[in-house]
């Protein structure tokens, strides 16, 4: 889970506005909240049995953890907008692309920045072994993609992209 300046990590519009929305709650709202129960519970005598102290010491260590981790997320992330995508008849990233398996059973992913996936809402991360395989792939295109389960082809049936950001 590492944001290095040496990979590239392209983000939606709307997976950037997310990830400061919660850098902007941790610093603005949970921390100082954390910070004045450390605060009091400080001045209510020996610390060592304090819990209210200690959980909040444990607290205010993974707060900070988070901010620094989204900062250096944020930092390196590259702002990729799928409506400027000039070629919307190849899967690119940001693509909303159905794939259909040998069954003919049907599935909807949207290629997104790695640090938006959500495979339960159907996001894929970029750099995940489905989304590498169909980089560039036209509708009708059949992809293959190595599974723990075994190898699993499919046909991309559509691909579209989203008329405005958000």
């Amino acid at each position: 889970m590492s944001a290095s300046p040496d990979k590239t990590n392209p983000i939606t519009p709307a997976g950037l506005a997310a990830l400061k929305a919660r850098y902007d709650h941790l610093l603005g709202t949970e921390r100082p909240e954390i910070t004045e129960i450390v605060s009091w519970a400080a001045g209510n005598g020996d610390r060592s049995e304090n819990g209210d102290y200690l959980y909040g010491r444990k607290r205010m260590r993974e707060i900070d953890r988070e901010l620094s981790y989204l900062s250096k997320v944020m930092k390196f992330a590259k702002v990729v907008d799928p409506c400027e995508q000039p070629d919307k008849s190849r899967v690119f990233f940001g693509a909303t692309v159905t794939i259909a398996d040998e069954d003919d059973e049907e599935r909807t992913l949207t290629i997104v920045g790695d640090k938006e996936q959500d495979a339960s809402a159907g996001r894929v991360g970029w750099s995940s072994p489905i989304a590498r395989a169909l980089r560039r792939a036209e509708v009708g295109d059949l992809r293959s993609v190595r599974l723990p389960g075994g190898e699993k082809e499919w046909e991309v049936v559509a691909i579209c992209y989203p008329e405005t950001s958000g």
